[in-house]
């Protein structure tokens, strides 16, 4: 299923680069046809390929006529970065770590041993000394601040 979803997220993201102002309207159903998948699945890409900390805003309508449009947010790189800071939650998972560092590896915003310190810095291994109940939170700490240096050029 993951090369499933890869192929929707590139597909869409083609559709997104040669649009002129950076917003795609696409139906739903047109979408689930044309990778021969059932709807749920295009929900599943939008919910975690398309969202606002990733630079997408997404409008979507169900039903017969279901459309989804998505819209490119444009920011500078410290605002993107600031409101990847905003948008993580009280906890964080690993996993959840990794596709943000990898987000913005992907954009420019980190070079490569920049996205390889954080990977590193929030993997379950440099937790191990950390309670189990508390890692998340940890992480989570551990990320923002490794981004709040980004930001002010550390």
């Amino acid at each position: 299923m993951a090369g499933l979803t890869s192929d929707i997220e590139y597909f869409l993201k083609q559709l997104l680069d040669n649009s002129s102002d950076g917003v795609l309207e696409i139906g739903r159903n047109e979408l689930a046809n044309r990778f021969d998948c059932a709807p749920s699945q295009i929900n599943y890409v939008l919910t975690t390929r398309f969202t606002t900390y990733k630079g997408y805003y997404v409008e979507s309508k169900r039903g017969g006529n279901g459309f989804v449009k998505i819209i490119t947010i444009s920011r500078s790189k410290d605002e993107y970065i600031e409101n990847v800071i905003k948008e993580i939650g009280k906890t964080l998972t690993e996993s959840q770590a990794v596709e943000i560092i990898k987000d913005l590896y992907n954009k420019n915003y980190l070079d490569k041993n920049q996205a390889k310190i954080m990977k590193y810095a929030v993997s379950e291994n440099s937790l191990t000394n950390v309670d189990i109940k508390k890692r998340n939170i940890v992480r989570k700490d551990i990320l923002k601040n490794m981004l709040i240096s980004v930001l002010i050029g550390g």
